[in-house]
């Protein structure tokens, strides 16, 4: 920044020096009791107003031994600096109230699967107990920089969550399963193998970044991407499992978010042997030191709610815990498309 720039921010900052004194002494007509609201010396008072006037470039008040006047120039900055300067304490009173108990409006960015599931609970709770706090609830697939689109905290898989931020366990970790209706396998051949995928219908998702996911798996040692075709491509998970319960194809999709289509015998799961664990789902957001009391009931909330003990990490730990409990090694990346065509 040029020292130019500076001075204007500098002389911008002290535009609001000396204003509180020279509105007190302009309500009662006396910087003797002025001084005494304000709690300081009728001489530090009168050096407040003397330096503001002196910034603006004009008299504000007539003086004479007994008594003290508003000049005209008083007069007008009287009239536009009090209604100003009482939105500035009011703003401040609020933003104070905010710092010191639950209120206000808490923004949440979750992706929509994680809603019916693991949102609407804690919601509900939540709001019964901190009735003066709003949540607000942005649902998108994007990963999107919660503190600089104005979110408190956000909720993700932990393997996509930056290694800065603060993560808060919501899920244990859990599997990414491969499911098919009892009609689909019905008609096609079960496959036992990852390589038996190749001529299967497999519904698949498109990431934010506009890439299509491929297809995870362990085998052995090592970690295998299987790059899969089929007639669909979603942006979320309930929409593949959907697609899989009406027989379109098999989707690879979180444990959790299939457990009650499998329970119930809507969809069946295939390749068990071969499935990989994801870290789990978290609530995460940026430093504990700029935490407002809002998100502190929040995360204290989750981790009852949750039932989670242990505690904050960061994202970064976190990783490297999912990591070694993984046991993955190398990866490899295989094609099973049907056709070259297909292939993303």
């Amino acid at each position: 920044m040029s020292t130019g720039h500076e001075a204007e921010l500098h002389s911008q900052a002290g535009l609001l020096d000396g204003v509180e004194a020279f509105l007190n002494v302009a309500q009662h007509r006396s910087f003797r009791r002025a001084a005494a609201e304000l709690g300081v010396t009728p001489s530090a008072v009168s050096q407040a107003v003397r330096a503001l006037e002196a910034r603006i470039g004009a008299a504000l008040f007539i003086r004479t031994t007994r008594s003290v006047g508003l000049t005209e120039a008083g007069e007008r900055f009287f009239l536009r600096a009090k209604p100003a300067f009482e939105e500035l304490v009011a703003a401040s009173d609020a933003t104070r109230d905010l710092g010191q108990r639950p209120a206000g409006l808490l923004r949440l960015s979750v992706p929509r699967a994680v809603v019916p599931i693991l949102l609407e609970p804690l919601i509900a709770s939540f709001c019964q107990a901190y009735p003066e706090v709003e949540v607000e609830i942005a649902v998108s697939k994007e990963l999107v920089d919660i503190a600089a689109e104005g979110f408190d905290a956000g909720i993700r898989l932990g393997q996509f969550i930056a290694a800065d931020m603060i993560a808060v366990r919501l899920t244990p970790p859990f599997p990414l399963v491969v499911v098919g209706s009892p009609d689909y396998l019905h008609l096609r051949k079960r496959p036992e193998r990852i390589e038996d995928l190749r001529g299967q219908a497999c519904l698949r998702t498109r990431r934010s970044n506009g890439s299509i996911a491929p297809w995870q798996f362990v085998d052995g040692n090592k970690t295998v991407e299987v790059i899969v075709s089929g007639p669909l491509i979603a942006h979320d998970y309930p929409t593949l499992i959907g697609a899989a319960i009406q027989g379109l194809g098999l989707a690879q999709v979180p444990g959790p978010l299939a457990k009650t289509a499998i329970a119930d015998g809507r969809l069946r799961a295939v390749l068990t042997h071969f499935a990989v664990t994801s870290p789990g789902v978290f609530l995460y957001y940026p430093s504990r030191h700029q935490t407002l009391p809002k998100l502190r009931a929040f995360v204290e909330h989750v981790r009852y709610r949750s039932g989670d003990g242990r505690g904050r990490t960061t994202a970064r730990k976190s990783r490297k815990l999912n990591i070694a409990n993984s046991c993955l090694g190398t990866a490899v990346t295989s094609s099973l498309c049907t056709s070259p065509n297909s292939a993303i």
